[in-house]
């Protein structure tokens, strides 16, 4: 394995870390870590003991950042963070991995393949030298590189004693964004998601709502030539979603004056083709 290492007064060093109260001196890295002061970066971090939904929304997180040229930013743990690389690397775009250990030393075990993809193709970062092993004080330290490389910070998954909560005070401390993914009050994976909405964070309610903050317009050719294949009924749809957001059943039968029956199987079509997502009786479009 190539490891180079770059001080905080090389020029190729990132800006973006360079402008927090304590960016490391020095950092062990390796690919083109240059890379970092041309793109856009937003870090996803989450739970390592993910839900389906959270595993979900990680990978079409990942997978539709990357796909606009922004990098992905997480800490190769199992669950949340690993599914965020994958999505990045699905659409061949750039993750970046920052390790609570030396650059060498795999954890956890089962990262191994995720580690080789990334550092084919990624990049891989350190404070800690190589050989360094794990502690119980390098991986919260750390978060602060995770925060520090990114304009956003997005939580998809958290409990209420969850280190990824040390990732969102980092950034909040940074002055950076931080985005949460709301979740169901009775799950614990999520209360540490709705409690950082209740102080501090922006609620995620579309996959790209944290690209649109950066001023990215994601209605691109891409979602044109799907919308132009849609059918006149489900393109009613989609209009009244595009123009007022999440709406019941019974807001869209309203305003698009069809049969319940008919829109309850003209919407689950649509579900499936990924257009739109249902949620306890609501409906909302995705961000293709």
């Amino acid at each position: 394995m190539n490891i180079n290492t770059i001080d905080i007064d090389d020029p190729n060093y990132p800006m973006q870390l360079r402008e927090i109260p304590d960016p490391p001196q020095k950092l062990y890295y390796t690919g083109d870590i240059s890379k970092l002061n041309t793109v856009d970066c937003v870090s996803v971090v989450g739970s390592r003991h993910a839900t389906k939904y959270g595993q979900d929304i990680a990978l079409r997180i990942g997978e539709s950042y990357a796909s606009h040229g922004i990098a992905i930013v997480s800490g190769m743990a199992q669950g949340i963070d690993s599914l965020a690389h994958r999505g990045a690397l699905k659409a061949n775009g750039l993750t970046v991995a920052v390790l609570g250990t030396g650059i060498d030393v795999l954890f956890p075990k089962s990262a191994y393949d995720l580690r080789k993809e990334i550092y084919d193709t990624g990049i891989i970062i350190s404070e800690y030298p190589p050989g360094t092993p794990g502690a119980k004080w390098t991986f919260p330290l750390r978060n602060r590189i995770i925060s520090g490389l990114s304009k956003a910070t997005i939580i998809v998954e958290a409990g209420i004693k969850s280190g990824s909560l040390i990732t969102a005070e980092h950034a909040n401390n940074q002055n950076r964004y931080v985005f949460a993914v709301p979740g169901n009050i009775d799950r614990e994976s999520s209360l540490g998601c709705n409690k950082l909405i209740g102080e501090k964070a922006m609620p995620l309610v579309y996959i790209d709502d944290a690209m649109h903050l950066l001023g990215m317009n994601t209605m691109d050719d891409v979602e044109s030539s799907i919308v132009d294949q849609l059918g006149s009924t489900e393109k009613d749809i989609y209009r009244e979603l595009c123009m007022n957001g999440e709406l019941t059943y019974d807001q869209l039968r309203d305003l698009t004056n069809m049969e319940m029956k008919q829109l309850i199987a003209v919407v689950s079509v649509m579900e499936m083709k990924g257009i739109v997502t249902t949620f306890y009786g609501r409906v909302m479009k995705n961000w293709l």
